[in-house]
């Protein structure tokens, strides 16, 4: 028996050509992060779909995030007695941007704030077995955030991410916020050590303790969830009544970096009946 699709598209987006024509057009960007079989009959099934949907042009884009620089669908055909249909899509890898140093040092200087998501990305799997190593991208990716100039926002925003992806052992741990510490008193900025990063850990004095650290359970329950469809399209509900049962923070940022790492959501899940049970 097939295995029954989810039906849920990463990216859908309705743009207009440049040229004035009023053609509309639709772009499909799916984004995958581990290795899937069938993953370029989904790429099919998935513009059909829209296209019966829409009536219209339908352009399907692949960002492949695994670490198998081999794997690269990019067709599905199949045919019979004279037929044929056939499915073509552009992908991008990115572990094309790590071994190509032209591509790295592109997305060093690109503003864009996707750009550092890749490169945190991408240290997350090449430093997943050395803990110096991640310490020093840790502090390398930090410092980018300043260099590209981005807002207070979408550094506080960036740097949540890369202190949950890039996580660090206590003793390293401590070692980096110091360096936050120094460099922000340096380049006489305080995003990052402000209240956004210590203020739920260290609690208030003002009575709001409680209610800073109930808005964290939930907020990092809901991230461990989004990044569980975000990789896997549908998370089973007794997964998601496990997640939200958690009232613990740092185990919810383990799981988050799990999350965004696993191979699978049965390999998620028994991280997390591991954890739990210690």
């Amino acid at each position: 028996m097939p295995k029954r699709n989810s039906g849920f598209t990463d990216k859908l987006a309705k743009v207009y050509l440049k040229n004035g024509q009023t053609t509309v057009v639709y772009i499909h960007v799916e984004v995958q992060g581990q290795y899937d079989e069938d993953f370029a009959k989904r790429m099919f099934i998935y513009n059909y779909r829209l296209f019966d949907r829409y009536d219209t042009s339908v352009i399907s884009l692949a960002i492949l995030g695994d670490d198998n620089s081999d794997w690269r669908p990019q067709s599905y055909s199949y045919g019979l007695a004279g037929f044929k249909m056939s499915c073509r899509f552009p992908i991008v890898k990115l572990t094309d941007y790590q071994q190509n140093q032209l591509k790295w040092q592109a997305l060093k200087k690109s503003t864009n704030p996707f750009s550092i998501v890749v490169r945190v990305h991408l240290k997350a799997i090449e430093t997943r077995n050395s803990n110096s190593q991640r310490f020093y991208w840790k502090k390398e990716l930090f410092k980018g955030l300043y260099e590209a100039n981005y807002s207070m926002q979408e550094i506080l925003d960036l740097f949540r991410f890369l202190d949950w992806v890039l996580a660090l052992p206590t003793n390293l741990e401590q070692q980096f916020n110091d360096f936050v510490t120094e460099y922000e008193q340096e380049e006489q900025v305080a995003y990052v050590t402000n209240i956004e990063r210590f203020g739920i850990e260290k609690g208030q004095k003002d009575g709001r303790k409680e209610g800073l650290q109930q808005g964290a359970l939930q907020q990092s329950r809901k991230s461990v969830i989004e990044a569980l469809r975000f990789r896997f399209k549908r998370v089973p509900q007794s997964l998601a009544k496990m997640i939200q049962a958690i009232e613990d923070t740092k185990l919810l940022s383990k799981l988050f970096r799990e999350a965004v790492l696993t191979d699978s959501l049965n390999t998620f899940k028994q991280k997390l009946e591991q954890s739990a049970s210690t």
